[in-house]
């Protein structure tokens, strides 16, 4: 049986392996378990795991920063995809934040990621031709 819980620091080795086997992730130094433990911290109960007889198969990390949602990190193993797994991952988050009062959420997905652009699409996400993501390290000046 599929249970579905809040993600806790404990699931990082777990989560950064399905990650690091999920085609289509994109991984960087800010996915670090102290990266990944302040951002459970800040957004407290919204990021969440499915778990089968004891092991992480499915994540999902999300939070908000007042205004808007963000997700990420959405992966499931492939002997469990087609189960609904990320979909409910997916609605428990939208719930979560809509609690919140936000209402409105993103999610950055790699362009060369077909099965997300799909996935993503199936789901009713919309892409944005009106927006450009443009990113700057915070070290930089």
């Amino acid at each position: 049986m599929i249970e579905f819980r809040k993600m806790v620091i404990e699931d990082y080795e777990e989560s950064f392996a399905l990650w690091n086997r999920t085609e289509g992730m994109g991984l960087s130094s800010a996915d670090s378990r102290e990266s990944i433990q302040l951002y459970l911290e800040r957004n407290q109960g919204f990021s969440q795991v499915a778990v089968n007889n004891g092991r992480i198969i499915g994540t999902l990390l999300s939070g908000h920063d007042g205004r808007r949602g963000y997700l990420y990190h959405l992966a499931v193993e492939p002997g469990f995809r087609g189960q609904s797994i990320a979909k409910n991952l997916v609605r428990h988050a939208i719930a979560l934040l809509r609690e919140a009062g936000i209402q409105r959420a993103h999610i950055m997905v790699l362009d060369s990621n077909e099965a997300g652009k799909a996935f993503w699409s199936r789901m009713g996400w919309t892409g944005r031709d009106d927006v450009l993501l443009r990113s700057s390290d915070t070290d930089v000046e």
